[in-house]
């Protein structure tokens, strides 16, 4: 299990963290979603000891981070976004380096190794140098060398950025394969990946915890019902202008036209806004064919939670990154 209470980070006067806390239960697979500056990347850090708290706590199966160090890091296999790798070194060289560092028993280092190797399809390049392999697969040997000395824990930072969509589907299976065997945190930016590999999603802006649920709930807005309902409305007949008078109706936030009708996002109280939808085509004399629920994306919910976009492009257009106050700090 991994634990959180409290935890808040400066670097100088900027807070990174603010008073955060939240859990990972044992064997769950959970997304860590926020925008560039939300704190992820220096949670992950203070988790494996990279960085320390300015204040609160954090433990990892009952192990304390600042006062047990160590015992943290022998149960955690971190991967973090841009991992460091000796580029003059072969992968399987590199692994056997890991290898020892993890203090392997060396009678077990190939037999591990080969298995790591094909999980993450790393067959074809064991013997090549890592400076020479492509961007993909030198992501792969960053997971690959998360998983040397079998953790109970992963922590793995943006894991798929800059994969093709072939990848990323075998980096995905690989994490849904450690479900119930591993307690894995995964940052990353793409909504999708987290809402289809994870269990519960974690959403962070500003240091805080704004967002949590399981993707399945956040989908169906039992727990962010506020956070908006879509709805997809197909009719024939008139369509522009139908689609300019549904922007009318009060609770209506965006109308997005298709081919056959519009898909409408709602953010006040759908009982009351679908009928005035209906009314609308109908004005418009539109003769309505479906109307149904699709509910509010992923993306609906990150955004709604973490601000407006461009409020929160102007704040990161100000800010300094959290890797440039760490390394001023």
């Amino acid at each position: 299990m991994i634990k959180v209470e409290n935890l808040t980070r400066h670097y100088g006067s900027t807070r990174a963290l603010s008073n955060l806390s939240f859990q990972v239960a044992e064997g769950s697979v959970v997304g860590f979603l926020g925008p560039n500056g939300a704190g992820k990347s220096t949670t992950m850090k203070i988790l494996t000891g990279s960085v320390a708290p300015t204040s609160g706590s954090a433990s990892v199966r009952g192990h304390d981070v600042i006062s047990e160090p160590l015992a943290v890091r022998r149960l955690v296999g971190f991967m973090p976004e841009n991992v460091a790798l000796y580029q003059d070194d072969t992968v399987m060289d590199f692994l056997k380096f890991v290898s020892d560092l993890k203090n392997i028993p060396k009678e077990k280092i190939s037999e591990h190794l080969d298995q790591i190797i094909h999980s993450c399809g790393l067959d074809i390049v064991r013997h090549k140098m890592v400076g020479n392999l492509s961007h993909g697969f030198t992501k792969r040997v960053g997971l690959a060398q998360a998983l040397v000395g079998d953790p109970p824990v992963l922590i793995l930072d943006e894991p798929t950025s800059g994969l093709d969509p072939k990848q990323i589907v075998g980096i995905r299976e690989l994490i849904r394969s450690f479900r119930g065997k591993r307690t894995v945190l995964i940052s990353s930016h793409i909504l999708s990946e987290i809402s289809a590999t994870c269990d519960r999603v974690l959403i962070l802006n500003q240091g805080k915890l704004v967002g949590e649920d399981t993707p399945d709930a956040l989908h169906g807005g039992s727990s962010f019902s506020s956070s908006g309902q879509r709805v997809v409305l197909v009719w024939s007949g008139s369509h522009e202008k139908v689609c300019e008078s549904l922007l009318e109706v009060d609770g209506v936030d965006t109308v997005d036209a298709t081919g056959d009708g519009a898909e409408v996002l709602i953010s006040g109280d759908p009982a009351t806004v679908r009928p005035l939808l209906v009314e609308k085509v109908l004005q418009g004399r539109g003769k309505l064919q479906t109307i149904q629920d699709k509910g509010p994306s992923l993306e609906d919910l990150f955004l709604r939670l973490t601000g407006p976009v461009q409020a929160r492009q102007d704040s990161l257009a100000n800010a300094v990154s959290e890797e440039d106050l760490e390394e001023n700090s």
